[in-house]
């Protein structure tokens, strides 16, 4: 499929790029996020702090790293009080092939990593978690706009398993449970204009958006965050045919026997697309595995 940029005006919350960009402004990421979490798990939200926990690397020189991925850290206030945070991890849209859950599970077991010192034993002070993913498709295919997930033990169902550990899937076009409060955001998420501030929460979620959709710096990070994504889709494009021009040609080979380390460690390595394509020509015409090696020695 071909990539098609879209202007930052075109961006919704949906969008990583947004949604971060946001939720790491200096001015309004704060209240932005305390908004979202609070209409969301529909509980006030108290003290927060924002972290960002990942940079994209440029790809070339002349690109930047976009700084990504952010987690809402929320103090609570009683000194007696363990754990003593929430951590909320808060992640829009991911792609319907990846398996979701478990994608979870390994990002949760790397942010529980970084709340615990190494050494400490006391695991009271291991933060809750909740991993709030937000998607435009159904997870689990039964139609609610929220899936709760926390561990349970199936002997006894009634049995509270308090490891503070909370998954939570939103669905924006889910039709069952929630509130109109939180069909309102998701709505916004899908679709981030004027007319779907809906209620008071939307229309604050919508000023903190276009205070920092107007910024420059904004725009900038953001046709430079297009040009990574665009490098990165073209390389990896790049490289599928790569892979798949060398396939062809082991397919040819295998008809001779076992591919020797030799011929399998020079097809991996070369790297011009042209070269890779007339050595599948000459895969086609050798009589054995021998007559393609000294053919393509001779080339090189």
């Amino acid at each position: 499929m071909a990539y098609t940029k879209r202007s930052l005006e075109e961006l919704n919350i949906m969008d990583d790029f947004l949604i971060n960009a946001v939720a790491t402004d200096e001015e309004v990421g704060i209240p932005f996020c305390r908004e979202v979490l609070s209409v969301l798990l529909q509980r006030k939200i108290g003290t927060i702090r924002v972290v960002s926990q990942r940079t994209i690397p440029a790809l070339t020189p002349k690109l930047w790293g976009i700084r990504m991925d952010i987690e809402v850290v929320e103090d609570l206030t009683s000194e007696e009080h363990l754990p003593a945070m929430n951590i909320y991890d808060l992640e829009p849209h991911l792609p319907e092939d990846m398996d979701l859950l478990r994608h979870n599970r390994f990002y949760q077991a790397k942010i529980d990593s970084r709340y615990l010192k190494s050494g400490e034993r006391d695991f009271s002070k291991l933060p809750n978690l909740y991993v709030i993913t937000i998607l435009n498709y159904d997870p689990f295919g039964y139609g609610y706009m929220m899936y709760n997930v926390c561990n349970q033990c199936k002997e006894v169902p009634e049995l509270e398993y308090e490891d503070g550990l909370f998954y939570i899937y939103f669905y924006t076009d889910g039709t069952k449970g929630g509130t109109p409060e939180i069909k309102a955001m998701l709505n916004y998420f899908k679709k981030s204009t004027q007319d779907n501030a809906t209620d008071e929460a939307t229309r604050k979620v919508h000023d903190y958006t276009k205070k920092v959709k107007i910024q420059p710096e904004v725009r900038d990070a953001y046709m430079k965050y297009e040009d990574i994504i665009y490098y990165e889709r073209r390389e990896a494009a790049k490289t599928a045919t790569l892979n798949t021009t060398i396939g062809c040609i082991c397919d040819l080979l295998e008809d001779y026997g076992e591919i020797p380390d030799s011929i399998m460690d020079k097809l991996n390595n070369e790297k011009d697309l042209k070269v890779l394509a007339k050595w599948l020509k000459l895969a086609a015409k050798s009589d054995s595995m021998e007559e393609f090696a000294e053919k393509i020695n001779e080339e090189g």
